[in-house]
């Protein structure tokens, strides 16, 4: 799966527009969640400055370009066999992607999801810029073992 692919399930998600540089983003399904709502995005992520995307939502949230992506409202993922890594305190399912990585947290619910470009390798240095939004959602007890 590509980064710059939108599945109509709303699972991936992004497509950039050449002309205005705006991100289109899919709105996850838990996205009206009290915690995403309140959920308080970092300014730059990978020393990228950050903005909203489109639609506009609290929930979804963007920095640089090519852009990384942040969705809270995915659903929590069950146990599962893919890898996954403990960064500050939180724990991230990693799901490599043909030009990027996908991560998700693990134990939080609803769950936050990021996606990194091949252009910000190494792509997990990524994720302890978005620890405080990460620990601002609830935790739900599960861990990386």
């Amino acid at each position: 799966m590509r980064l710059a692919t939108v599945v109509a399930t709303g699972v991936a998600l992004l497509a950039l527009t050449a002309c205005s540089g705006v991100v289109q983003v899919a709105v996850p399904p838990l996205a009206t969640a009290p915690a995403c709502a309140q959920i308080a995005w970092p300014h730059t992520v990978a020393g990228q400055r950050g903005g909203p995307a489109v639609p506009a939502n609290a929930a979804t949230h963007a920095w640089g370009s090519p852009a990384i992506i942040a969705r809270c409202g995915v659903p929590a993922p069950p146990p599962t066999t893919l890898e996954c890594l403990g960064v500050d305190e939180v724990d991230w399912i990693i799901e490599p992607l043909s030009d990027g990585t996908r991560f998700t947290t693990y134990g939080r619910e609803p769950a936050l999801q990021v996606l990194v470009p091949d252009a910000y390798e190494p792509a997990p240095m990524v994720l302890g810029d978005l620890t405080p939004a990460a620990t601002s959602l609830p935790a739900t007890g599960r861990r990386c073992r």
